[in-house]
């Protein structure tokens, strides 16, 4: 039985064009990190060999994930996208940025910096999806101002007093 998409369920209010945006920078984050990946495993250290090896192998992810039509030749690549299409934005978010740090905390260059950058890019487009719309200005005004938008009344005025004492007990004189 298949699982309803986790953006539906959650009354998703995500435009479309930004959706578009958010999968077309993770796919050309993913393509251009394996093609700097490819240039950082020419180094002669082995910790920035490393670093190429894993910034590829996480474009291939970031591709595989956003755009699986670009791997057709591979056969699990239809599941492993629909896995990614259910899951909510905000654990893409958290993918995204940590997959695109680690290649940068292993071998920090030029390379690195703007392959995994993009990856990481994309987490954070997908983080600004999961925040959610943001409110309209006379919303965002009157709770500046400290008054309860739904009531029309100020939060001073709700208060209700609080007795703070505390009765002695009976055994005690």
């Amino acid at each position: 039985m298949d699982r309803p998409n986790q953006q539906q369920q959650q009354g998703d209010q995500v435009s479309w064009w930004f959706k578009i945006l958010a999968r077309a920078v993770g796919t050309i984050g993913g393509l251009v990190a394996m093609a700097t990946g490819v240039v950082v495993c020419v180094s002669l250290s082995a910790i920035c060999i490393l670093g190429g090896v894993l910034q590829i192998f996480i474009g291939f992810v970031a591709v595989v994930f956003e755009a699986p039509c670009c791997c057709q030749f591979l056969d699990f690549t239809d599941k492993i996208g629909k896995f990614s299409e259910n899951r909510p934005y905000w654990q893409k978010a958290v993918t995204y940025c940590i997959l695109g740090l680690i290649p940068i905390i292993t071998c920090f260059e030029v390379s690195t910096v703007f392959g995994s950058g993009l990856v990481f890019a994309a987490g954070v487009v997908y983080g600004l999806m999961a925040i959610g719309k943001k409110a309209d200005r006379d919303t965002m005004l009157s709770k500046a101002k400290g008054e309860d938008v739904e009531l029309g009344a100020t939060l001073l005025e709700n208060e209700q007093k609080v007795d703070l004492h505390v009765p002695e007990s009976p055994g005690k004189s």
